[in-house]
């Protein structure tokens, strides 16, 4: 008689944005392998709610208590679903004894905690919110160590790369080669930025990935953000990893190493690939979706990036080179600044200026812990949010 498999159980922190939809069509394709222990979200309690009659889930977690009586309502008829809400439930929803994974694909800073509660409980993560990186990246992989947890990331381009390095041990890396597609706006001019709006640039992606995730990819700050998460996740210096403008987005990144060998991972943009991957790794499961046909593919272009046009990428490797909580200052000026652009409150360019002055008035911390990070999180968005006022 054929032993049954026993279900791995996963915990999806943001269930409702791009990735955490993807990850349950994953989950789906797998039914024999994967199952929801716990779905979370911060104000999409309807999808929340439908995502739950489908999976039926241990547990549902609605960050926005205001919501909280709504979703008891939908889910009246699921009484073995419990139902929960606040920040301080999602913090503590990651420690659940059967939770085997967790997905952090929640957008930005709020995703730390909950992350670091579940490395503290022994979970394996796979990080598909880099901002936990960019803000406390020593913070993390010291803990990573410390409580012997696998992270493996999510995000396409760092997916990518662990790929490339699969089997090379302890061979030595000479670059990391990390690919965008550019963004809407990557052939304008300085002139041609400066009136650009946010929804000009939310009729681009290439990837489905969320309004400010297509922000930040138009400004080049998620790049930024993905030199640092590079830095901490490979153990490569910032200056040892080269941005590529691809625009065709069939080069996802790659490494070249000592004796010039590049190795890379190609294929259609697909997210669920790398969902798929950080749950099965070291297996290869089948995938059902469009492949790479080399005889229609695009020609594979590649451009440097033009840090002058773009200066959030460069103000990304300032905060990489200032160490500290100058990254951690830089995310939050970034998600004032982007929010504030997406509502028309601020410019394009304007997006820079306020993140640049927010990491010259924010108060430095060359040797922060966690509470430093929440600290500075508060000052930095007040500062930005003060100047968002100022120039609107």
């Amino acid at each position: 008689m054929k032993e049954e498999i026993k279900k791995k159980q996963i915990c999806i922190l943001g269930s409702t944005g791009s990735i955490g939809t993807q990850a349950l069509d994953v989950i789906e394709q797998h039914s024999d392998l994967y199952e929801v222990y716990c779905l979370t979200a911060n104000n999409s309690v309807q999808k929340l709610a439908e995502q739950a009659h489908k999976f039926k889930p241990a547990a549902v977690v609605i960050a926005n208590e205001e919501h909280y009586e709504e979703l008891q309502q939908l889910l009246v008829d699921e009484p073995d679903i419990k139902v929960y809400a606040g920040r301080q439930a999602l913090e503590e929803i990651v420690q659940a004894e059967p939770i085997d994974m967790v997905l952090a694909s929640m957008v930005g800073f709020s995703g730390l905690v909950p992350t670091i509660n579940a490395i503290k409980a022994g979970k394996k993560i796979c990080l598909a919110n880099k901002e936990t990186l960019v803000v406390a990246g020593e913070l993390i992989l010291n803990l990573v160590q410390q409580y012997h947890v696998d992270m493996l990331p999510v995000d396409s381009e760092h997916s990518a790369i662990f790929q490339s390095l699969v089997g090379e041990n302890m061979n030595e890396v000479d670059k990391i080669l990390l690919t965008c597609s550019g963004g809407p706006f990557r052939n304008y001019t300085h002139e041609q930025l400066k009136t650009v709006t946010a929804a000009d640039a939310l009729k681009h992606p290439t990837w489905d990935m969320g309004a400010k995730i297509t922000i930040d990819s138009a400004s080049l700050m998620n790049k930024g953000f993905e030199v640092m998460e590079a830095k901490w996740l490979f153990g490569v210096p910032a200056d040892k990893i080269q941005v590529l403008i691809h625009p065709q987005s069939i080069v996802h990144s790659g490494v070249q190493f000592m004796d010039g060998a590049v190795k890379a991972q190609l294929g259609v943009p697909d997210m669920r690939l790398p969902i798929q991957y950080a749950f099965s790794f070291p297996q290869r499961l089948t995938l059902k979706g469009e492949r790479l046909d080399f005889f229609k593919a695009q020609k594979l272009e590649f451009f440097e990036p033009d840090v002058n046009k773009f200066k959030c990428l460069a103000l990304a490797y300032e905060a990489i080179n200032k160490g500290g909580n100058m990254p951690c200052i830089l995310n939050a000026a970034n998600e004032v600044a982007n929010l504030a652009f997406r509502k028309n409150q601020c410019s394009f360019l304007g997006m820079a200026e306020i993140i640049e002055q927010t990491m010259q008035k924010t108060a430095f911390d060359k040797n922060p812990d966690l509470d430093v990070y929440l600290q500075t999180d508060k000052e930095a968005r007040r500062i930005a949010s003060e100047l968002v006022a100022q120039n609107s």
